[in-house]
């Protein structure tokens, strides 16, 4: 920045704050230099700061951002420790602030910045609640986006997202999008904060419905890196949807892990059935019954089956990743699971011993260890929850 842009930032800071740009962040230090010279630019004239919320990225994006800060106090940084994902992002982001107005963006130089004077005279003067940068709005484009199949992934969530919130967007997928704070600090301590589609949680979250205007996006490539939603954005966008219809009789996460059990016991039982067809007569005077062996081989598998699926998708926001944690996490729950399997034989055993039926005695055997498994799995392999 140069000595004049500083005497004009200065000079904009002497005015009360008008907008905080969120921008949750994971490995996007190339990005964050230019973003900011943007920002200025198009924002001429308007007091703004940004807030730059990074999952601990491991290329230094919370350092280049203090760099920046230090040069330009009007942008701040948050650096998350042991939370990750782009929907608490914004929400932390957007509770610490004292601007008037949040506005949330991807900080990958795919959302113009020049759209934010737009939405911000359309939030503050009233004439919608929420302003949302859309991507398939009339006169929109992401031609420069160049990816089909994600935009038919975008079209399809679209589709479902709407039958949610019943509010006629063209885009409640955004990232893009601008709103007062005191709506989100509102409703702050509903948000699921699950997944990456924020815009839709506050819109399904409110009591009232909000008022929205879209505003034409030329999305634009990712100017460097790489982008993080992996193949799991599918999956987190279903779970989003689950959470706000159901996460309160059952808890989401809870309901995940409970999800990746039952299909632990499939893997179970096919893996025995595979090795007893193949090895079932060839175990006879051995010291361990071929299905002895098949139940352990069985059980191990099933155990690695429901912990690299829960690393990856229950605890996605807490995930282990490098062969020594992995490892590490493996072992801890192999641990728990042990302990699990006790919980559930001995409550199912006193149950039948006062009289209950074997089944519904097995049932509550098994609720019991999925709730104990799911505590200590929480606590002891991914951390306190």
């Amino acid at each position: 920045m140069t000595s004049s842009e500083l005497a004009g930032a200065t000079d904009i800071a002497a005015k009360p704050l008008e907008l905080a740009i969120i921008l949750p962040t994971l490995n996007e230090r190339a990005n964050l230099s230019l973003l900011v010279e943007r920002l200025d630019s198009a924002l001429a004239g308007i007091a703004w700061e940004a807030i730059i919320v990074d999952d601990n990225s491991p290329d230094g994006t919370s350092d280049e951002a203090r760099a920046i800060s230090l040069r330009d106090p009007r942008v701040r940084v948050i650096q998350r420790i042991g939370r990750r994902g782009l929907a608490s992002a914004a929400i932390e982001g957007m509770l610490a602030t004292a601007a008037p107005v949040v506005a949330v963006m991807d900080a990958d130089h795919q959302h113009d910045p020049k759209q934010l004077p737009g939405m911000l005279q359309a939030v503050a003067s009233g004439e919608c609640d929420v302003a949302v940068a859309s991507r398939f709005a009339e006169g929109a484009s992401t031609e420069a986006w160049n990816q089909p199949k994600r935009e038919r992934a975008s079209s399809l969530a679209n589709a479902l997202a709407r039958r949610l919130i019943h509010v006629e967007l063209s885009d409640p997928m955004s990232g893009y999008f601008m709103l007062r704070a005191d709506t989100v600090r509102a409703d702050a301590h509903r948000l699921s904060g699950v997944g990456f589609k924020i815009l839709l949680d506050i819109l399904a979250t409110s009591d009232t419905p909000l008022r929205v205007k879209e505003f034409p996006l030329a999305f634009a490539a990712r100017a460097h890196g790489e982008s993080k939603l992996d193949r799991t954005v599918v999956f987190e966008f279903v779970v989003g949807l689950y959470d706000k219809w159901l996460g309160r009789v059952i808890p989401t996460r809870f309901a995940l892990f409970g999800t990746i059990g039952a299909m632990g016991v499939l893997v179970h039982m096919a893996v025995l059935a595979v090795f007893l067809s193949i090895f079932g007569g060839d175990f006879k005077g051995q010291l361990v019954s071929a299905f002895e062996l098949g139940q352990t081989i069985a059980a191990v598998t099933a155990m690695t089956f429901n912990f690299l699926l829960n690393n990856a998708l229950t605890y996605a926001d807490k995930r282990l990743s490098g062969f020594v944690p992995l490892m590490r996490g493996w072992a801890k729950f192999g641990l728990t699971c042990s302990v699990g399997l006790l919980a559930n034989v001995g409550v199912a055993a006193v149950l039948v011993n006062f009289g209950f039926h074997e089944y519904p005695a097995a049932l509550s055997g098994i609720i019991i260890g999925s709730v104990w498994n799911f505590a200590l799995s929480s606590r002891f392999v991914w951390g306190r929850y």
